[in-house]
């Protein structure tokens, strides 16, 4: 099993960089969108139903990005299963998935049909 572990580490560290892509990439593009939005000068309302459809798409790469992390951080602790790394890995999953979970009903809730 140590045979594996350079190249595992090298996946973990792909898929960890490969979600701060997929994050910078949501945000920046949230950002144009929002100073689009912006210079448009529609009325209050429409701008906030706007900004509305901005945040949930967002929120979507964050939660590509969430469980993408999700899935590095499982890689990494079958690597390294000693009892604290195990401990360490529940409590992360833990709050990645209800951050996920929040944010999937954030989500739902304020879909504009």
């Amino acid at each position: 099993m140590h045979y594996f572990e350079p190249f595992v580490h090298i996946i973990v560290m792909l898929l960890n960089a490969i979600s701060i892509i997929i994050l910078v990439l949501g945000v920046a593009k949230a950002t144009w969108d929002f100073i689009r939005n912006e210079a448009r000068r529609l009325p209050k309302l429409e701008t906030a139903k706007h900004n509305n459809i901005i945040k949930n798409y967002l929120a979507t790469y964050i939660l590509l990005g969430l469980e993408i992390l999700i899935a590095a951080d499982i890689i990494e602790s079958i690597m390294n299963p000693t009892l604290e790394d195990i401990l360490v890995l529940a409590a992360v999953v833990i709050i990645r998935t209800v951050i996920s979970y929040f944010l999937g009903k954030e989500i739902e809730h304020t879909r504009i049909e």
